[in-house]
């Protein structure tokens, strides 16, 4: 029998606005042990230099997460044009240099090549695995590799600002495993200038937006062991929200979530859809829907 874990059996979601010098983990375990939740995680990293948005599920809300790490994103982000380092952030060693400083006109032309499907190399310095090993644990090991090229989609890519010749302002709307740091690389040499980022924040992941539902760590710590704390949560539901909804009968409710086929109700919906089961506005289970019935994939316990 499995060790029990500790901590409250409480699900939903928090919109952190992640502080700049932490890493993803770390702001987790702080959340985690603020509401005392047996539970935690995240869906998709910042690097520790980035601010934003850090959408952390618990409890029965880390079975969605999927969902939402697979949702477009939005960053806003500053390139450091004229240098080039090893970790394509400011937190690296300078490899290259150029005295060279594209205009507007330039840098917006060059953009075009870097929206739509994109193949793109992450940075040395990323969480990606290389036969079984952190790129990153490599990089730091001084290692020459070559890191495969990965499909991108790529929504948007605009300059919002100019403050000055070094400093280029960008938003970016891009899917899932996008890396920030690779497009201000690969701009950069586009450009022949060489580039890095110098701020990075994600403005938006999914239903979840920095500015409108964006909670501070010093905020949720400060409100630990209080009844404002839980109510900073989001429900589960709206990590399914890109999901269509199917109505879930009270009759089915026991099957499903006991893992097994059960009559739902839903429009619009084709055979071997996903789609998610509602009873009394909360979600039950996520499954594919064929003929009238979910078979369901993940369950959720109310």
């Amino acid at each position: 029998m499995g060790r029990r874990r500790k901590g409250r059996d409480i699900s939903g979601w928090l919109v952190v606005d992640k502080p700049a010098g932490l890493t993803s983990t770390t702001v987790v375990n702080r959340v985690r042990r603020a509401f005392n939740a047996n539970k935690a995680g995240h869906a998709g990293t910042l690097d520790p230099a980035a601010t934003g948005v850090l959408a952390i599920a618990l409890g029965e809300a880390t079975k969605t997460v999927p969902y939402i790490t697979d949702a477009m994103k939005a960053y806003s982000f500053v390139v450091r044009l004229g240098a080039e380092t090893n970790t394509d952030d400011t937190e690296g060693e300078i490899v290259h240099t150029s005295g060279s400083r594209p205009d507007d006109e330039t840098i917006k032309a060059a953009l075009g090549q870097f929206v739509g499907d994109v193949m793109q190399v992450p940075p040395a310095f990323s969480a990606v695995k290389i036969d079984g090993e952190r790129a990153y644990k490599r990089a730091r090991d001084g290692e020459e590799m070559e890191i495969a090229a990965r499909p991108l989609w790529v929504e948007e890519l605009v300059l919002t600002d100019r403050p000055s010749p070094d400093l280029v302002e960008l938003e970016m709307t891009c899917g899932k495993g996008g890396y920030v740091r690779a497009i201000a690389r690969d701009l950069g040499r586009a450009l022949g200038c060489y580039g890095h980022v110098e701020h990075l924040r994600r403005i938006w992941s999914g239903p979840f937006d920095a500015a409108e539902d964006g909670v501070t760590l010093d905020a949720i710590e400060a409100a630990a062991g209080t009844p404002e704390l839980d109510e900073m949560l989001r429900p589960l539901e709206d990590g399914l929200f890109d999901l269509p909804k199917a109505s879930c009968p009270a009759e089915s409710v026991g099957r499903l979530r006991n893992g097994n086929p059960a009559p739902v109700i839903g429009t619009g919906l084709d055979y071997g859809d996903e789609c998610w089961a509602s009873h009394d506005g909360h979600a039950i289970a996520v499954g594919r829907w064929k003929g009238g019935e979910l078979h369901p994939s993940r369950v959720f316990v109310g």
